[in-house]
């Protein structure tokens, strides 16, 4: 079932100890031999690639991008994919997470949210993007069930319920899973997919949680913004922000990032809980869907005024936008000096960080809604191609 983003808000929230949501759990842990080597420090393991989400990247690129594969895994690629190590993990709205050889693009292995569809129905889809870590990806599909999926050989490990759809991201830190889900919660697991606690909030959860010192925070469609304690579940900050919020959040020191469905971006003292600016684009009601690019200077986010925005961190003021045919959905990625970024105009773009101007662009045929994962000396993008187009590009 689909629903649209955000539904009718509230002001309070509920934390949930109930030992019968442990019965939301299904399936059982497989006992397999696991791929258990670090995360390089050049990986791209998670959809905004740190917990604090800040988009940036510490994989350099060659500074000529050359295609070096493109595949096709068969339907929509709507969320960001992962890249670890020899691996890139790229979530398809076919229902299947499928591993490819990321110096070739040559299929590894395949695991489906469902092993058989029935006649006139399709699988669940994942619009949500993996989480990668030292043996096992996490991710939500689109039926509400969230999925542990061992790393070597592509099995299912478990697979937890939720009552809504799961566009959010994972965050894993501490020994805890913790994501959104469209049953209103933030949900906490183990790695084991045991139960911990999951907060109830008055509207859906479409993002992914930033967590900085031990706090979850989450932007939602009840128009608050909530920390919450990723031990005990406990909301410890709150702040109405007077709009649905649909963009994952983005932090640095105690300064928290992100567009709203008000046309605005907004920067928050989190400690202090309250607005320190407000960026309006001045073109009229255009949501920003797509999630922040934190520098030391700027903040960088795509619009659905068809602009990219670079924002001065300190002022709010606009420092520069770049103007593309379409809605941009996507959210930027930062890479030295270099913004990467796609648009619904069926573009991959490569902008100036520091001035905004064109230095590259590649032609996807289709929108590109999905962010680019950059890691590994690669970049990766898939489109909404109905064939599900994936491109790599890095040194040819």
């Amino acid at each position: 079932m689909r629903r649209s983003h955000c539904g009718s808000p509230r002001s309070f929230g509920r934390v949930v100890w109930c030992v019968a949501v442990i019965a939301a759990c299904v399936g059982s842990i497989i006992s397999v031999a696991a791929d258990s080597k670090p995360l390089s420090p050049t990986s791209w393991s998670s959809f905004r690639h740190d917990l604090a989400q800040t988009g940036v990247s510490t994989s350099l690129l060659p500074d000529k991008l050359g295609l070096l594969w493109e595949v096709t895994l068969g339907e929509q690629v709507v969320a960001t994919a992962a890249i670890v190590g020899e691996h890139v993990y790229v979530p398809c709205l076919s229902g299947e997470l499928v591993c490819l050889k990321r110096q070739t693009g040559e299929k590894v292995w395949t695991y489906k949210t469902v092993e058989k569809v029935e006649k006139n129905s399709f699988a669940p889809g994942f619009k949500s993007s993996p989480t990668v870590t030292a043996d096992a990806i996490y991710l939500g599909d689109e039926e509400g069930v969230f999925h542990a999926i061992d790393r070597a050989t592509g099995k299912g490990r478990w697979k937890y319920t939720t009552g809504g759809e799961i566009y959010s991201s994972a965050a894993v830190v501490d020994g805890r899973v913790l994501f959104g889900s469209y049953d209103n919660s933030l949900h906490c697991l183990d790695e084991a997919g045991k139960f911990q606690w999951k907060f109830e909030t008055q509207g859906y959860v479409h993002c992914a949680p930033a967590v900085v010192e031990g706090i979850a925070f989450i932007a939602g469609c009840d128009e608050h913004l909530r920390g919450i304690d990723i031990k005990t579940g406990q909301q410890k900050i709150e702040l109405p922000l007077e709009t649905y919020l649909i963009a994952s959040p983005a932090i640095v020191g105690d300064i928290l990032y992100v567009g709203t469905y008000g046309s605005e971006v907004l920067a928050v003292d989190w400690k202090k809980k309250e607005v320190a600016w407000r960026y309006a684009s001045g073109n009229g009601e255009f949501p920003f869907h797509s999630s922040a690019a934190v520098t030391d200077t700027l903040v960088v986010v795509g619009g659905r005024d068809k602009l990219v925005h670079a924002i001065n961190r300190q002022t709010g003021k606009k420092a520069w936008t770049f103007a593309t045919r379409a809605k941009v959905d996507s959210s930027p990625v930062v890479v030295g000096d270099r913004v990467f970024i796609g648009s619904n105009d069926g573009n991959l773009y490569e902008l100036g960080l520091t001035d905004g101007k064109e230095r590259w662009k590649h032609n996807a045929g289709k929108p590109i809604s999905a962010a680019p994962a950059v890691g590994e000396g690669v970049l990766v993008i898939g489109s909404e191609s109905r064939d599900g187009k994936v491109f790599c590009f890095g040194k040819k």
